[in-house]
Order: structure tokens, then C-alpha cells, then sequence
């Protein structure tokens, strides 16, 4: 099992950290007490369904912070491999934080200021800190660049990874896919409805894959297709975008738009990325009149 353990200073972004997390695949579970984490951990060990899991533990968790030092004692005693995430921001941002979301922070009270409580907070993180496997600065970090430098951390590497792709075909006549980021119209490659023994099949059947697939329109397009989002990916990834999604439309959704979204899902995890193919419209009856109208 992949265990992060994810605290530090009350407005550091431990939320916007889980989220990202999240879009990573984790199993996660915000303000958790540290002393039920070694329970927590035991559980999830026996659940083959939870890999990957990610905890965020801090002052809400109505225990002194100290318990974190006692629970991460514990999970080394039980030979639970895990990394410890810390997050901190200067007193500057953090009060800059507070007063744009108007929130109160967790120590703050009628006898104790915002600025002593961050002072007094940031004092009960020294040793916890210190145990620390990565320690991330959030002052001067854009959104996409925590989440970038979160990601690296996590995946061990470049985030290409994290993005998911989704490949969806569609009819253009039963209209527009809203959520795509991309669509691309396909029907300039020969229609096989319009062969008698192929109108009824679809883009499933091997004869219409041999058919779609054999023509030089469908393959150069597929080269420019796989070149082109090549080269947007890491753009994406840099601004932060962990999901894209392609639409691929012929007529009814049927014979083409199926063959060239299995296709190119194929060269797209051959090329090690995270994909998705869905089929809106293969389902839907594809023998009604006008069909092969553009």
C-alpha cells in the first residue's frame, strides 16, 4: 500500500493538497485524528480495492499535534511504509490567507490573535517538521505549480501520469459531446454504412476495423492526431490540467468515430498515458433514414 501522511500549518493548502491527491488516484480522508491512523492503516491493509491512500492529520484533529510524533513512532514499529508531506507559508502569506477567506484559524480565540496563533502553531510544527520525508513552501506557489511539484513528489518523476485521457466517440447528429476539450470531425474517411454487409455492424466487428483502419485517410490522421496531442500534453500538464477529453464524432457514432477512438487509445497507452475510451452513440439504432447525410 502508498501511504502519504499530509500536515502542517493551518492555511499552508492541505486542502488544496488532498484534491490534488485525489485527481492522482488516492483514496483520501481529511482531518483525521492521529491517533486513528495506525487503526486506519490496519483496515485499509486488508481491503484490496484501497492502494494508494492519503491522510491529512493537523491542529483540527482535536489532539495535541505532539500525536502525530507518537502515531508516526507507531507506524514504524508496525513496519508501515509511508511518507510524511509538510507544508508551511510565511507569516506574511498566511495572514494574507486568512483575511481574503475571512476564516478563523484554529487557535485563535478571544484571548489570542491571529498572528500569535500562527506563531504559537508554528512553534508546536518544529519537531514534527523535522520528521518531515518532503517539505513544501506554499508562499510563492501558483496553484498549478503546487500541484505540479505535489505530483512530482507523489509519482516519483515527470507527471505525464497524471493526466487522465478520455477518448469519447459520438453521432453528430445526436449532437456535440459538452464536456469535451478537443473534438475532431471524422466523417471525411469513407462511411461503412454505405456497404451493405458492414451497415448493420459496428465499429467493434473486425471487418469494420480492417475497413476503417485500411484507408491512408484514417492512418494519416491518426500521425497527425498522435503528434499533435503529443505535444499539447505537456503544455496541459503544465498549466495544471489533470483531464482531457477528446471528442471523436462521425455521423451516428457507430462504425468510424468507434474504430479510431479504440485505435488511438491503443497508440495513446502504448505510449505509457492514462486512458479512457468511452462510446456514446454505438448503441443507438444506426439504420433510420437520411443516415448518411452530412
Amino acid at each position: 500500500m502508498q501511504l502519504f501522511i499530509i500536515t502542517g500549518m493551518s492555511g499552508a493548502g492541505k486542502s488544496y493538497a488532498l484534491k490534488t491527491m485525489e485527481d492522482l488516484g488516492f483514496y483520501c480522508m481529511d482531518n483525521i485524528p492521529p491517533s486513528f491512523i495506525p487503526k486506519f492503516v490496519t483496515m485499509v491493509r486488508n481491503n484490496k480495492k484501497i492502494r494508494k491512500v492519503a491522510l491529512v492529520t493537523d491542529i483540527r484533529g482535536a489532539e495535541p499535534l505532539e500525536n502525530i510524533l507518537i502515531t508516526l513512532d507507531k507506524l514504524d514499529e508496525q513496519g508501515c511504509k509511508y511518507k510524511l508531506i509538510y507544508l508551511v507559508a510565511s507569516d506574511v502569506m498566511l495572514l494574507k490567507r486568512y483575511r481574503e477567506s475571512r476564516r478563523h484559524h484554529p487557535m485563535e480565540d478571544e484571548t489570542t490573535s491571529i498572528t500569535e496563533a500562527i506563531e504559537k502553531e508554528r512553534e508546536q510544527f518544529h519537531d514534527i517538521s523535522r520528521r518531515a520525508d518532503h517539505i513544501i513552501d506554499t508562499s510563492q506557489l501558483l496553484a498549478k505549480e503546487f500541484k505540479r511539484e505535489l505530483a512530482e513528489i507523489v509519482l516519483g518523476g515527470p507527471l505525464q501520469e497524471s493526466l487522465i485521457i478520455t477518448l469519447a466517440s459520438f453521432g453528430v447528429k445526436y449532437g456535440n459531446p459538452v464536456d469535451c476539450d478537443l473534438i475532431f470531425d471524422l466523417r471525411f474517411t469513407p462511411n461503412p454504412y454505405y456497404i451493405e454487409d458492414m451497415r448493420e455492424m459496428t465499429g467493434k466487428d473486425q471487418k469494420v476495423i480492417d475497413y476503417v483502419l485500411g484507408q491512408k485517410a484514417t492512418q494519416d490522421f491518426l500521425k497527425m492526431l498522435t503528434e499533435m496531442v503529443e505535444y499539447l500534453i505537456p503544455l496541459y500538464i503544465k498549466e495544471g490540467k489533470t483531464s482531457l477529453v477528446i471528442g471523436l464524432g462521425c455521423t451516428g457514432g457507430r462504425h468510424r468515430s468507434v474504430v479510431i477512438g479504440d485505435e488511438f487509445g491503443r497508440i495513446l497507452e502504448k505510449n505509457n498515458h492514462r486512458v479512457t475510451v468511452q462510446h456514446r452513440d454505438i448503441e443507438k439504432d444506426a439504420i433510420v433514414k437520411e443516415y448518411g447525410k452530412r
